[in-house]
């Protein structure tokens, strides 16, 4: 195995290359967690590894809570499914409380303002009320409570990390906060090893080829954790060296590559691009981890038969979208009409004309 196969199998376990899984559900199932940050466009994410999925689909699945949209692995936002958010919070949560400490300190966050915070937020969620954040933060104002900014987001997260506050409906454009226990029927409780051992195979199942320190950078678990994990899946997994990096995966021959050229229009946080640090080069990415110079920006990837060739900025106006790739590479014939077909797929999933803004 070189570079070039870790990255090809990592395209496939992906599921971005090879068949697609058959909804966004079973896609955030398959990963385990999928960052969704940016909230749009990480839904691209979900709708392009599943087949026929639009953006309504996705939507409409975050609305039944059949996936869920919290704080679980380092400081951001992902998608989960409910039958795994407790044990995967139970697992992550007090790794992420203590990554936000230092920010909590700073803006005056201590103990007992969070157990206060989360108390209030609880009641006020209580009898399936969604609630806006505007609304959460009244909710808190009432009580005495003062929050906004930072401070409330520090403040929700909390509650979020303490399996009280998840994602609720969509509410015109507005995102809603919900109860946990009310929108995620009762689910059989992990322990310890067994979510450890549960996560670390889902990672390097999903992910994979990966290195120890990727799977630390996503999970926010402890080099001592993670090496516990592997050892309790045992030959579930298997590990070879390439480059002088040690990579897992799930053993399985070489996977079939989709016909070349063919092209993944990626959005800036999809888990093919942030879910791993050591083993970024494999993809060719590790210019493109930053914004560009001068800009304000979040990168989003151009990948080419699995390697990343570029980014793209979108530009959101009245009636369309504006699409301005920006490559790194001479692109042939059969190359540009490849990039063509996979923003024309973005526009079928979001129901909005793009702009292919390509230079001939």
């Amino acid at each position: 195995m070189d570079r070039l196969e870790v990255a090809h199998r990592r395209l496939h376990n992906h599921h971005l290359s090879g068949p697609p899984l058959p909804d966004p559900a079973a896609v955030v199932r398959h990963l385990g967690a999928s960052q969704a940050q940016e909230y749009a466009m990480a839904r691209w994410s979900l709708g392009q590894r599943s087949a026929g999925a639009d953006d309504a689909a996705v939507q409409a699945a975050l609305d039944a809570g059949a996936i869920l949209r919290t704080h679980v692995l380092r400081p951001t936002w992902h998608f989960v499914a409910p039958e795994d958010i407790r044990w995967m919070l139970a697992l992550t949560g007090p790794r992420v409380r203590q990554m936000s400490s230092y920010y909590e300190r700073r803006s005056g966050i201590d103990a007992d303002l969070v157990d206060r915070a989360t108390a209030v937020m609880g009641e006020a969620l209580q009898g399936g009320n969604h609630l806006t954040r505007p609304q959460v933060q009244d909710a808190l104002a009432r009580r005495g409570i003062e929050a906004s900014g930072v401070r409330l987001a520090y403040l929700v997260m909390a509650a979020e990390l303490a399996a009280v506050v998840v994602s609720g409906v969509l509410r015109g454009k507005q995102r809603t906060y919900a109860l946990l226990d009310e929108r995620v029927p009762p689910t059989p409780a992990l322990d310890a090893d067994a979510a450890l051992a549960e996560l670390t195979r889902r990672y390097f199942v999903s992910h994979g080829p990966a290195t120890v320190k990727d799977f630390r950078w996503w999970s926010s678990l402890t080099l001592t954790q993670i090496r516990r994990g592997l050892a309790i899946v045992g030959d579930d997994l298997t590990s070879v060296d390439v480059d002088g990096l040690t990579y897992w995966f799930a053993p399985a021959t070489a996977p079939t590559r989709d016909p070349s050229p063919t092209v993944h229009v990626l959005q800036g946080y999809d888990e093919y691009g942030v879910a791993y640090t050591e083993g970024r080069t494999a993809a060719n990415i590790a210019e493109l981890t930053v914004a560009p110079a001068g800009t304000n920006q979040v990168i989003q990837p151009l990948v080419l038969d699995s390697q990343v060739i570029g980014w793209w900025r979108r530009v959101v106006e009245r009636d369309e979208v504006v699409a301005e790739p920006h490559l790194a590479v001479s692109l042939d014939d059969a190359q540009r009409d490849a990039i063509r077909v996979s923003f024309e797929r973005l526009a079928r999933f979001t129901g909005t004309p793009h702009r292919l803004e390509l230079d001939t």
